[in-house]
């Protein structure tokens, strides 16, 4: 009986009028430390499918009754390099919200996060959606040159951030506590709101938000940004991080006072004998989208959007380089 209750939850592979769609993007090929983030995706579904309860005690609700929810799972991603993975992501994550759902991007290292915000930046102006970012890291390397000798350039785990300043994107930083001086000196330089963790009481979740200057925020959540206590299994771990039921709290008050376009999970690497950061991530993502399903700010029913489109139809990034 469990196993059919929890099977409400992700009920189909793919469905043309799903409300929410988990797209998985299996991809670690520019991993700098401990690599199997590629096969995150499939472990957090799995949890989706088999472990979490359908009802969601954060948001008093079953969230899967009231909203379609399906997957798609990529395919032949680790074989690309870099800039042919975000841009099969983009192609990918733009043809679901043409369909007005919500995407849930499922990582895979971080760099999976480009294609969304790529996709995005297509159908809405990037100036006027902050990136909000959970991370024990910045993100703001120009390249990976600095750390790997066979750098992939532009394009890494690493450099994520910096890639959606490009693209125009606002940016808020939670959780920082490993990051190159020169990454820090950018975001000061570019107006970034970084509330690193240093051990000493934690901000208010309602204080963090208030730093969100655009109504629309992407949310994207690299789980080495929960102290590993709770999420151990990832590529480049960092005592000190966000603790469990903050986190929850900090995610509930973004989706309570902001309209969310879109969210991500990355940067889980399962590990043997191990499925504590799996569960967790597969936990965070149903109550985002219980979070998201209570919301007064977004609707599922119409998309982020409300299936505008800007007229672009072409790589941003591409045309931010012919300039």
């Amino acid at each position: 009986m469990a196993m059919m209750l929890n099977e409400l939850i992700v009920p189909y592979k793919i469905n043309a009028s799903a409300d929410v769609v988990l797209l998985g993007a299996p991809y670690d090929r520019t991993a700098s430390y401990r690599r199997g983030c590629a096969k995150g995706p499939a472990a957090i579904l799995l949890s989706l499918l088999h472990q979490i309860e359908p009802y969601d005690r954060w948001t008093d609700s079953v969230p899967a009754k009231s909203l379609t929810i399906s997957y798609l799972m990529m395919s032949g991603l680790n074989r690309a390099m870099p800039h042919t993975m975000i841009s099969r992501v983009e192609r990918q994550y733009t043809a679901l919200i043409r369909k007005n759902a919500f995407v849930f991007l499922l990582g895979g290292e971080h760099t999976v996060t480009l294609g969304a915000l790529q996709a995005l930046a297509l159908r809405h102006p990037a100036s006027e959606i902050t990136v909000f970012q959970i991370d024990a890291h910045l993100d703001l390397h120009d390249t990976d040159a600095d750390y790997r000798a066979d750098s992939y350039g532009k394009y890494a785990h690493s450099t994520v951030m910096r890639r959606a300043c490009d693209l125009g994107y606002k940016c808020v930083s939670v959780g920082a506590r490993a990051y190159a001086k020169e990454e820090m000196d950018l975001a000061r330089e570019k107006g970034i709101s970084v509330f690193e963790w240093k051990g000493h009481k934690a901000p208010t979740p309602s204080a963090i938000v208030d730093a969100i200057s655009t109504d629309s925020v992407y949310v994207t959540l690299d789980v080495d940004g929960i102290d590993p206590a709770y999420m151990p299994a990832t590529g480049t771990p960092v005592q000190g991080g966000l603790e469990w039921y903050y986190t929850l709290e900090l995610l509930r008050e973004v989706f309570k006072k902001k309209k969310v376009v879109g969210a991500d999970i990355v940067e889980v690497a399962p590990r043997p004998g191990d499925v504590a950061t799996e569960y967790g991530a597969a936990q965070l993502c149903y109550s985002m989208i219980g979070f998201l399903n209570g919301s007064e700010k977004t609707s599922l029913k119409t998309g982020p959007f409300k299936g505008k489109n800007n007229g672009a139809n072409e790589n941003v990034l591409d045309k931010r380089r012919r300039r």
